[in-house]
C-alpha cells in the first residue's frame, strides 16, 4: 500500500500503484467503498476522488486488455454486465503477474515444453501450455524471427511407448496444501492389484518424480521413537495416479518426521524412495562394445569405469542402486550385456530372461 493517498499521485503512478494493492483472489475482491481506504482520504473531495478510482480501473482493465490481451482486472459482476444496484468488486486474478518478456524467457518455456512433452501428466502439462499461451499474446511475431525463436521450426518430440498417467487435479492440490503447511493428509488409496480403495492416515514429505510417474513419499502415523530405523519401517510411497482422494487434515505433522535423516536427499541415499533390493552394489558387466556407446555418453555412475576386454566385448563396473529400475534396464539389454557381479543379481536377470523366453516358446 503506498505510503500517501494514491489519489494524490499522477494518473500512471495511481494505476500501478492501484495495481499493487489490489487483492489477488475473489474471496478477498474488494469494492470501491473499500479500496477507498487506501486510495483517498480527502472528505472534502470524497466524490471526485471515487469517481477517480472508478476511471482508474476502467483504464487499468483496459491496459491489461490491450497489452498483455489479459482480462486480469477483474469485477463481480462481470465488465460487460450491468451493476445498477448492485455492489461492484475488483481483484487481479492470482494467475496474472507482469513478467519481464524477452527471448531467452520464451525460450525456456518453449524448451521445457518439449523436454517434459512425454513425461509430463497432462494435468501439469497444461500449466506450461497456459504459460505458452500467456507469453505468446506478448509480441509474437517478434520473438519467431528472433534467433532464440527460430530454433523450434528444428525440433520434434517423439511420442514415448507408455504416456504418463492422469492425475487429479484436486488431489495434486490437496499434496501441496500439505505439504507447504506440514499437515497431515488423508488419502484414498487404490493398490495396484486390489479392485478398491483403502483409506489410510499419512504424513507426507515429498513427491518423487520417476521417469513419467509420480509417486508421494511419507510416513504412516507413529508415535516418536528414540531409534529412527524404527520410524524408517514406517515409510510408505503412493503412486499419485491411484490416489482417488486426498483430503487436508488440520493437524500437523510430528516434528520427528522434519529430521535431517528423513529428508528426501537422505531417504533417497538409504533406498527409501522406490523398490531396492540393496543400497548400493558394485555392478560388474560384459557389455558389447558398439552397444556400450551409450554408457559412455550417459554413465551409470560417477565411479563407472570400462575396459576393453576383447574385440567383441567391453568390461563396465558401477557403483549403484540395485533398484527394480536396474533390473528392468539389464532385462532390456538382453543378448548386449552379461552380469557378472553381483551373483545374486545375476541370478534374478537369468530367471526373468528365462521365463520371458518360455513366454515365446511354441
Amino acid at each position: 500500500m503506498s505510503t500517501h493517498p494514491i489519489a494524490s499521485y499522477t494518473k500512471s503512478t495511481r494505476l500501478f500503484a492501484l495495481y499493487q494493492c489490489l487483492p489477488r483472489s475473489e474471496a478477498d475482491a474488494m469494492s470501491l467503498t473499500e479500496l477507498m481506504v487506501g486510495y483517498g482520504d480527502n472528505p472534502d473531495n470524497f466524490a471526485n476522488e471515487r469517481k477517480n478510482l472508478e476511471n482508474d480501473l476502467i483504464a487499468l482493465n483496459q491496459i491489461f486488455n490491450d497489452i498483455f490481451y489479459s482480462n486480469a482486472l477483474v469485477r463481480v459482476p462481470a465488465w460487460e454486465q450491468n451493476i445498477s444496484g448492485k455492489t461492484a468488486h475488483f481483484y487481479i486474478e492470482p494467475s496474472f503477474s507482469i513478467d519481464i518478456i524477452n527471448e531467452q524467457t520464451v525460450f525456456f518455456w518453449e524448451m521445457l515444453d518439449k523436454y517434459t512433452a512425454n513425461y509430463l501428466p497432462t494435468s501439469f502439462k497444461q500449466s506450461i501450455a497456459d504459460k505458452l499461451t500467456q507469453l505468446g499474446r506478448h509480441n509474437k511475431d517478434g520473438f519467431h524471427q528472433s534467433k532464440l525463436g527460430q530454433w523450434q521450426d528444428y525440433l520434434i518430440t517423439l511420442p514415448s511407448i507408455v504416456q504418463a498417467p492422469t492425475l487429479k487435479n484436486d488431489v495434486i492440490a490437496s499434496i501441496h496444501q500439505a505439504l507447504l503447511n506440514k499437515l497431515q493428509l488423508k488419502i484414498s488409496y487404490q493398490n495396484k492389484w486390489h479392485g478398491s480403495s483403502t483409506e489410510r492416515v499419512i504424513y507426507p514429505k515429498g513427491l518423487i518424480f520417476i521417469d513419467n510417474m509420480i509417486y508421494l513419499t511419507g510416513f504412516n502415523p507413529t508415535d516418536d521413537h528414540i531409534d529412527d530405523e524404527v520410524l524408517l519401517k514406517a515409510h510408505r510411497n503412493f503412486a499419485v495416479n491411484r490416489i482417488t482422494e486426498a483430503v487436508v487434515i488440520d493437524k500437523q505433522v510430528p516434528d520427528w518426521v522434519g529430521r535431517d535423516i528423513f529428508s528426501l536427499d537422505n531417504l533417497n541415499k538409504l533406498g527409501k524412495l522406490e523398490p531396492t533390493d540393496s543400497i548400493q552394489i558394485k555392478l560388474v558387466l560384459r557389455v558389447q562394445k558398439y552397444a556400450c556407446q551409450h554408457l559412455y555418453e550417459r554413465p551409470l555412475s560417477q565411479d563407472q569405469q570400462i575396459t576393453m576386454t576383447d574385440d567383441t566385448w567391453n568390461q563396465v563396473s558401477a557403483t549403484v542402486a540395485n533398484t527394480k529400475r536396474l533390473q528392468d534396464w539389464l532385462v532390456s539389454m538382453s543378448q548386449l550385456a552379461v552380469v557378472v557381479e553381483p551373483v545374486a543379481l545375476k541370478g534374478v536377470i537369468h530367471e526373468r530372461l528365462h521365463s520371458a523366453l518360455e513366454l515365446y516358446g511354441d
